[in-house]
């Protein structure tokens, strides 16, 4: 009995020689190093102020992501999916191939075309919750968990969730922990892993 108590502590107890310590996932947020040069990032990676686009810092690789945005004060501001290659110092967002986005106006833009809009009497307001749902061919938004049936697509490759500010907006953005349910079958953002 002592023999198996002391290999478990062994084993267990320090790491002993030959264990590495497991590995914190990295939190999903805001990422400073692909941000707008008039961007201000606070509350750990979470709320976006001043001018210009911040992307995540996980792209979205799984079949199914979900992640949310608080209007916590208007102004001009855009949501959705980016490539890095999206230039994060030009507002509105949506004018070329990079970027697919709901702006504050209601209206979805990918490659400076309309692709869809919110229902009418659906704009976003302060204090409101917009959810955004993206399987790699569209992408789908909830207002206060509220689907709005206004699907988009037409951005290709690698994308990662995106958000812009202007004219006083302040965005937070929501990547765990969500206000609401999401969607059956979406789930939060996962970092890719690696198994060696």
């Amino acid at each position: 009995m002592a023999a198996m108590f002391t290999c478990c502590l062994g084993c267990c107890g320090d790491g002993g020689p030959g264990h590495a310590p497991l590995k914190e996932m990295p939190t999903v947020q805001l990422d400073t190093h692909h941000m707008g040069t008039d961007v201000v990032i606070v509350k750990s990676g979470r709320r976006i102020c001043g001018t210009g686009a911040c992307l995540a810092n996980a792209p979205l690789h799984q079949n199914k992501s979900y992640f949310e945005f608080k209007i916590q004060s208007t102004g001009v501001w855009g949501i959705g999916v980016a490539t890095q290659k999206v230039n994060l110092n030009q507002v509105p967002l949506g004018r070329d191939s990079h970027s697919l986005v709901l702006r504050h106006d209601g209206s979805i833009y990918h490659n400076n075309e309309e692709k869809n809009r919110l229902p009418a009497n659906s704009l976003p307001q302060e204090g409101d919750i917009v959810g955004v749902t993206y399987d790699h061919v569209e992408l789908n938004l909830y207002l206060n968990g509220k689907n709005m049936h206004c699907p988009a697509s037409g951005i290709r490759g690698t994308v990662f969730p995106i958000v812009y500010v202007d004219d006083s907006a302040i965005i937070d953005c929501q990547f765990s922990d969500f206000y609401h349910t999401p969607p059956e079958g979406f789930e939060k953002i996962l970092f890719e892993q690696q198994i060696f």
